[in-house]
């Protein structure tokens, strides 16, 4: 039997940039499996590969060497190739929403569908149920320059959606935003994921934030990046704003600032 859909397996995944005048290690002998539907979130310092990882595992950067199963599948070919239907399980969102200008929220939304050739009655549909799914059903025919930041990388993550993924990687999505609107999307993707229940792997240099949300959090040490410490989040779901003032969220807190040298 093949892999379920949501199955990541990194295997001894090394990054190395070179120049003519130098190489830099990136990340060293990675291994992780992720199971189907399971909230992964990678935590680190400034520079530890954290974003380099993550575009290993979206089809973006090819590591130097090891391998990248999604579904079962390789993700890459011996040649550092993406492969077409590897990537077809893989939703991103970007720190930018990078939303096109010119277009509605439903259209940007449906942006990957007309990609697919999917009808327009039928990718519209598709736009306005994700739109609806976030709240922004009353603003799905406005354009980017009426919303908000947190409004926007709300279209982000429908527009990654879209195209029914089994994965969704995000990349710092939130950091750009305030700290009471990043604790409103922090909620929103905790409602998103318990309801589609797909994998989910969210870079964050947040320790509250990766405490929030993770099933797991993986802490990965600086210079080169590797797997430092795997911590198993226990606490159930689903959380809210009272979960960060309880005793086992701060000491989890607490605890992940050691690891990272915080304390």
């Amino acid at each position: 039997m093949g892999a379920r859909a949501g199955t990541i397996s990194i295997r001894g995944l090394s990054k190395t940039y070179a120049t003519r005048r130098a190489r830099t290690e990136a990340l060293r002998g990675i291994d992780l499996e992720i199971a189907p539907g399971e909230f992964i979130v990678l935590l680190g310092r400034s520079g530890c590969g954290k974003s380099t990882l993550l575009r290993a595992l979206g089809g973006l950067l090819p590591p130097s060497e090891g391998d990248v199963l999604v579904d079962g599948r390789p993700l890459y070919d011996a040649r550092g190739r993406a492969d077409d239907g590897a990537l077809g399980s893989l939703g991103f969102v970007f720190q930018e929403a990078n939303l096109l200008a010119w277009r509605s929220v439903w259209r940007n939304i449906a942006l990957p569908l007309e990609v697919l050739g999917v009808p327009r009655e039928e990718r519209r549909a598709r736009a306005m149920a994700l739109a609806a799914s976030v709240g922004l059903e009353a603003f799905a025919e406005h354009l980017p320059r009426a919303l908000s930041g947190g409004m926007r990388q709300r279209v982000a993550i429908c527009r990654a959606l879209a195209a029914d993924p089994s994965v969704l990687l995000l990349d710092e999505p939130f950091g750009a935003l305030d700290a009471m609107t990043r604790d409103e999307m922090n909620l929103m993707l905790q409602d998103v994921w318990m309801r589609e229940r797909r994998t989910i792997v969210l870079v964050t240099h947040s320790i509250a934030e990766a405490a929030f949300l993770a099933d797991r959090i993986v802490v990965l040490s600086p210079h080169p990046g590797r797997i430092q410490r795997i911590v198993e989040v226990g606490y159930p779901r689903p959380r809210s704003a009272t979960t960060m003032r309880e005793p086992a969220f701060h000491d989890l807190v607490d605890r992940l600032r050691l690891d990272l040298g915080e304390g």
